[in-house]
């Protein structure tokens, strides 16, 4: 049995899938099975995968797409390693990822997983420096110590500074928080750290880069996306922090994404629902121009609350994570 179990969900991203691969095989650390798990792909991912003759790998074929985190779920399921980590077909490790954080995790038996810094890459694999630097200000990792993280539930919530993709699990603390949620779906890495924390899991920091996050234009920006926001709304109301500073935050946080999914639900067609978000969001929030723009817009006929919206968005500021993949194409 593996004392490692890795894990790539997969979806049309055979031209990044190699890479990903490649980083895994190349581990100086070599007792871990790694699991592909293709969620339906229409393109050659399968071939792809055919080209390795390495008994660790196995490769788990969706017969249709059954979403982010089915998918994700398929491979957690089968894993027999005693530590886990998953991470992007887009992405991948540096050679010393698998044998230092399992060294942390050997020695520290009240450790439930180690995370770390990771390094920002191009289309073609180039580690871009700057663009690394101002994503660990960005996110705070910069101020994080070596070592126990003491505020989780503030650094996983309110801060966000944590990535599953660099972060190596002990398997038996992801099945007592039933791993990945559908209802999460698009935002399911966020709403694991968050759980773990709330079940008073420890996690550990290390700031040495060791795994590589690539931005590229293949990719397309969840933020306003009207599944993704739904998921959060989800996953935000779910959550009850002790913390009574951080549970009011929670709140704040709530309001504001429910004033995002509203405007993109009265964008899409459905008015009743989307004035119903942003009435629950003023609740918290007051009334913002947003809000009252949006419920303006609510009365206006489909196709022109569509042109309306759009023109905003071409108005809006880029936010980080456009700006960075701007950056670095």
């Amino acid at each position: 049995m593996p004392k490692v179990s890795v894990c790539i969900p997969t979806y049309n991203r055979a031209d990044f899938l190699t890479y990903s691969v490649n980083s895994v095989l190349q581990q100086t650390y070599p007792d871990f099975e790694l699991i592909i798990c293709d969620d339906g792909s229409s393109d050659n991912t399968s071939e792809i995968v055919s080209q390795w003759r390495d008994s660790r790998i196995r490769y788990i074929r969706q017969p249709e797409n059954v979403g982010r985190s089915r998918n994700m779920r398929s491979g957690f399921d089968v894993a027999e390693g005693e530590y886990f980590l998953k991470f992007d077909d887009d992405d991948g490790l540096t050679p010393e990822f698998l044998e230092k954080t399992v060294a942390i995790l050997d020695s520290e038996p009240s450790v439930d997983f180690v995370c770390t810094n990771h390094w920002i890459i191009d289309r073609n694999g180039k580690r871009i420096e700057s663009a690394t630097q101002e994503n660990s200000i960005r996110w705070g990792k910069d101020k994080l110590q070596r070592g126990v993280i003491p505020d989780l539930m503030w650094q996983t919530f309110y801060y966000q500074s944590l990535q599953v993709g660099s972060t190596l699990f002990r398997r038996a603390c992801l099945q007592e928080v039933d791993y990945m949620r559908p209802e999460a779906d698009g935002c399911e890495d966020f709403d694991l750290l968050v759980r773990l924390a709330i079940a008073g899991k420890q996690g550990y920091f290390l700031p040495e880069f060791l795994m590589e996050y690539r931005f590229h234009g293949g990719q397309t920006s969840l933020k306003q996306n009207f599944h993704f926001l739904k998921s959060k709304v989800f996953c935000i109301d779910s959550y009850q922090f002790p913390d009574e500073n951080l549970e009011r935050q929670r709140l704040v946080k709530l309001a504001q994404t429910q004033l995002d999914l509203g405007l993109r639900a009265i964008e899409n067609g459905d008015a009743k629902e989307g004035r119903k978000l942003l009435q629950q969001s003023n609740q918290v929030l007051g009334r913002s121009r947003r809000a009252t723009l949006g419920l303006c817009l609510s009365y206006f006929p489909f196709s022109l609350r569509q042109i309306a919206f759009q023109s905003f968005r071409q108005l809006r500021p880029k936010d980080y994570t456009e700006q960075v993949r701007k950056a670095v194409e």
